[in-house]
């Protein structure tokens, strides 16, 4: 049984064929039961979160991934996610791999986003804010900027000095970063902004959204959730990583859609209509476009599916 660590996932997951492999995945199909989602109680903390994610492809692999969210983790200055993915084989059940579940969630939601990028983002876009300081940050730079020629990137975080830390990181790997306070300026200027946070109230408002604009929203996976305010999901084309996650998790459309702003039919397509064609994504240059993710269990099993042949059948492993 091949057993990866986090260093070994990330080097495993190199980031083109990672979103390739999501994209292709959305495109086959797989089976994905819905994800059992649980709050556990942390006295004197705010609740954690506790998810299973099963999928599989028939006779070929089955994968579960195990995940806490403790929000309240940076007080005590470990990451709010933690998990493990199991990956057996789809024809005996046989246990093949346990993979870092921390490192497969933020690499393939990073890709995820990406992917999307490919169909929703400005193909010019260049200039790019990160709204978040957490593992996500820095996935969310690297994958974005592997499909789009980013030059420029901002990072803006409630906790000014983890922001500056963030984008020291950023500019340690290459990037042209630099942390922001003024958190409006920075998204009047985007090309693309990405909010990877567990934020309950919007942080990013629509009147700040220049035309040709693409907003990606990650963090948010709860229906009290939202980092956007009405405003920017009136203003966007609508797009999201699965209709049944978004309708049933994505509080930065539920509200809305709760309150009358807009309606179900107004998500104009999710990521497996996109890559097969199905629908369009961006329709000009001038258009705002939002896509909302709350995770899926495909994306997991594309990872480990990738990490594990990557590692056992000596294809290049680059990070």
């Amino acid at each position: 049984m091949l057993v990866l660590s986090e260093a070994q996932t990330v080097e495993a997951l190199a980031w083109e064929p990672l979103i390739d492999a999501i994209g292709d995945l959305f495109a086959q199909g797989c089976t994905m039961p819905i994800r059992h989602h649980h709050e556990v109680e942390v006295p004197g903390e705010r609740d954690a979160t506790l998810l299973l994610m099963p999928a599989w492809k028939a006779g070929a692999y089955i994968g579960v991934k195990l995940v806490s969210v403790f929000p309240d983790n940076h007080m005590r200055g470990l990451p709010a996610i933690h998990g493990s993915y199991l990956l057996s084989s789809g024809r005996t059940g046989e246990l093949l791999a346990v993979i870092d579940g921390g490192a497969l969630t933020a690499r393939r939601t990073a890709a995820a986003s990406a992917l999307a990028a490919r169909y929703l983002a400005r193909p010019d876009a260049s200039e790019h804010l990160v709204v978040g300081t957490g593992r996500l940050s820095l996935n969310l730079i690297e994958a974005h900027a592997a499909v789009r020629p980013i030059r420029s990137v901002k990072i803006w975080g409630r906790n000014a000095e983890k922001a500056e830390e963030t984008a020291a990181a950023a500019r340690a790997l290459g990037y042209a970063a630099e942390a922001v306070r003024d958190v409006e300026a920075a998204a009047q200027a985007a090309d693309i902004i990405s909010c990877a946070t567990l934020s309950s109230e919007p942080l990013i408002k629509g009147a700040w959204l220049k035309p040709g604009s693409h907003l990606d929203l990650v963090g948010a996976f709860k229906k009290d959730m939202r980092e956007s305010d009405d405003d920017a999901v009136r203003r966007a084309s609508l797009y999201v990583d699965t209709y049944g996650g978004a309708f049933g998790e994505a509080g930065d459309l539920l509200q809305p859609i709760d309150s009358g702003v807009i309606k179900k039919s107004d998500i104009r397509a999710e990521l497996a209509e996109l890559v097969t064609g199905q629908k369009a994504g961006r329709q000009s240059a001038e258009e705002i476009t939002l896509f909302k993710s709350v995770g899926a269990a495909l994306e997991d099993l594309a990872g480990a599916i990738l990490a594990y042949e990557t590692v056992t059948k000596g294809l290049p492993v680059s990070a």
